[in-house]
């Protein structure tokens, strides 16, 4: 199906989605719908994305913020600010520990973030099963690529080669990817982390700082140096074939064992984890649920549907009870699992 005949289906079902979200914001009664309203009024919401300004993150973040005012109860102006930082990890402590907790910030994180504690991982002030998951646009498969130059240039090379790539911070694709494979299957990635977000890595790429990324395909895809093809895909960090990297390999075939097989799966259901919007714990019932209302609602919209398109981004919406779910199940992982996935990642 061509990309513009998949956006037709997309926004029937993403309508249906969008319709039933606000049903279950009208459930909660007459009296709490139009108290929210009251509530956002006049108010500001800010939008803070975890990254730099540039990437696929807050890309989508800005266009999320231009069309969700109107299907946000009380019609409030929607703001977008750059808070980069270990691909969330700050802000995501910010909003667990200072946050207001009225609706009025919702950061935009790493999907890698909700499984760092589960992995051992440091600095983690929260626990994402508390935390008021909004949802996600889209479902990303992260990818690994290289400079055409370098001497990796297929995925088996990086079992005899050394790959210098660049990243950021805990938790971020871009350093615990190749930190993981390589320590799981023996990939021979070093890794530069403490730059500020994908575009700095991209411009490293191009001075020659580093030779290579993991990182979300749509990120990867909007940077100018694989925009004028001088980077190519050495494989797709994923559980299944992604339907627009055809031909390019999957890492989960790599496991040679069971025992490696399962430590994947655990490590790759941040996939389905998508590009998470994420607000404080602690909020009020009625106020989550309008709040996802709107933002399914958005994602359902057929202006907004095209405005993501002329910017190349593909909608595939998660919902956040669905990702609520994900982490939660992920956070029942057999013991012995858990444990073989975080001595991989070193810890």
């Amino acid at each position: 199906m061509t990309r513009g005949g998949k956006l037709v289906g997309l926004a029937s079902r993403l309508a249906s989605a969008g319709a039933l979200a606000v049903l279950a914001c009208l459930a909660c009664g007459p009296a709490a719908a139009h108290n929210t309203a009251e509530y956002f009024k006049g108010k500001t919401v800010s939008f803070v994305v975890g990254f730099g300004p540039g990437g696929a993150n807050d890309v989508w973040a800005r266009a999320i913020a231009r069309h969700i005012p109107r299907h946000w109860p009380g019609n409030p102006s929607v703001v977008v600010q750059n808070q980069p930082g270990a691909g969330g990890l700050t802000l995501i402590n910010q909003l667990t520990a200072v946050a207001p907790k009225d609706g009025t910030m919702i950061g935009l994180i790493s999907r890698g973030i909700p499984l760092e504690p589960l992995l051992g991982g440091q600095g983690i002030q929260m626990d994402p099963r508390r935390m008021t998951w909004i949802g996600s646009p889209d479902r990303d498969t992260t990818v690994c690529a290289a400079r055409k130059d370098a001497g990796v240039q297929r995925m088996q090379d990086l079992f005899e080669k050394e790959l210098v790539v660049g990243a950021t911070g805990s938790g971020a694709d871009t350093a615990i990817y190749p930190e993981f494979l390589s320590a799981l299957l023996g990939m021979k990635f070093k890794t530069v982390k403490g730059y500020k977000g994908s575009n700095e890595i991209s411009l490293a790429m191009e001075r020659g700082e580093v030779q290579g990324i993991c990182l979300a395909n749509d990120s990867l895809a909007r940077t100018p140096i694989m925009r004028e093809g001088r980077a190519s895909i050495l494989f797709q960090a994923g559980l299944k074939p992604d339907d627009r990297l055809k031909d390019v390999p999957v890492g989960i075939d790599l496991a040679r064992t069971t025992a490696e097989r399962e430590a994947l799966q655990l490590f790759f259901a941040r996939v389905a984890l998508g590009r998470p919007f994420v607000a404080p714990p602690g909020m009020a019932a009625e106020r989550v649920t309008a709040i996802r209302a709107a933002f399914a609602a958005t994602l359902a919209d057929k202006e907004f549907i095209e405005d993501a398109s002329k910017q190349g981004l593909t909608v595939d919406a998660i919902s956040g009870e669905e990702i609520a779910g994900v982490i939660e199940d992920a956070y029942k992982t057999p013991p012995e699992t858990i444990a073989r996935t975080m001595k991989a990642l070193g810890r």
